[in-house]
């Protein structure tokens, strides 16, 4: 750990990820669990084992975002949560084109409608939060929700949707004492980037684009998050924290 860097205490903490068991979603649950939280995230296979690395130090549910049953169940096995992420989404859901109606549909019910659903069925353990700064709620949003991309109307849609949510929760839940924040994430190695960033002069274009001239990685985006859940953050709700080395400013 570097001197400047801030170490979070989380001990006892309940923590759920969606999504954790990849990418920007398994670099929060590990932070978090570094910070002595009790982790629980999901993925879409059956077993945690099914995966090629060790997520033994979390909890794990199966849970696919877009089948409602399966979230109700995840939701019930929380009486009481400190902190839930709402991390888990999918670009171009079956790898279909999100310009058929249908697979647009499907795009907002994975990547704002899950999260909405989630946030609301937990409502009741968050509000049961032991956490002194009260419980929190962070949705992962992306530049999609305020940029352009061409190939993912749903995709972008449904993150544009993510912000919005973020506010309007914020403000309906904090008379509960919980706070509703987001993260959006710029260009971030990951699963779901690597076919992009895999062709040559489309790393290159995004790498032309942001000022500090590297590829983000999921420990760019844990910290945030961590601190945006801490008492160092208990005056912030209703906000979206870009992180994305500077892609944002330049327009």
């Amino acid at each position: 750990m570097a001197a400047n860097e801030v170490r979070f205490d989380f001990t006892g903490a309940k923590v759920l990820v969606t999504g954790g068991s990849n990418g920007i979603g398994l670099g929060i649950a590990q932070a978090f669990t570094t910070a002595g939280a009790h982790v629980t995230i999901t993925g879409t296979r059956q077993s945690a084992t099914e995966y090629d690395h060790d997520l033994s130090s979390f909890d794990y549910a199966q849970c696919s975002m877009s089948d409602v049953s399966q979230l109700t169940d995840l939701a019930s096995k929380f009486s009481q949560l400190d902190v839930l992420v709402n991390n888990a989404g999918q670009v171009m859901p079956r790898s279909g084109n999100e310009y058929d109606p249908d697979v647009f549909d499907e795009a907002l019910q994975i990547n704002v409608s899950a999260a909405f659903r989630l946030s609301r069925l937990l409502h009741r353990a968050l509000k049961a939060s032991s956490l002194a700064s009260g419980a929190s709620i962070i949705n992962v949003a992306s530049l999609s929700s305020f940029f352009a991309v061409e190939f993912v109307p749903g995709y972008g849609a449904a993150k544009a949707a993510v912000v919005q949510m973020t506010k309007t929760l914020a403000v309906h839940y904090a008379r509960n004492n919980i706070r509703v924040n987001a993260v959006a994430p710029g260009v971030i190695e990951s699963n779901m980037t690597a076919p992009m960033l895999a062709i040559e002069s489309m790393a290159t274009a995004q790498l032309a684009r942001i000022p500090q001239a590297r590829i983000g990685s999921p420990d760019d985006i844990a910290p945030a998050v961590l601190f945006l859940v801490s008492s160092n953050a208990s005056y912030i709700t209703g906000q979206t924290l870009l992180i994305d080395g500077g892609f944002s400013v330049l327009g």
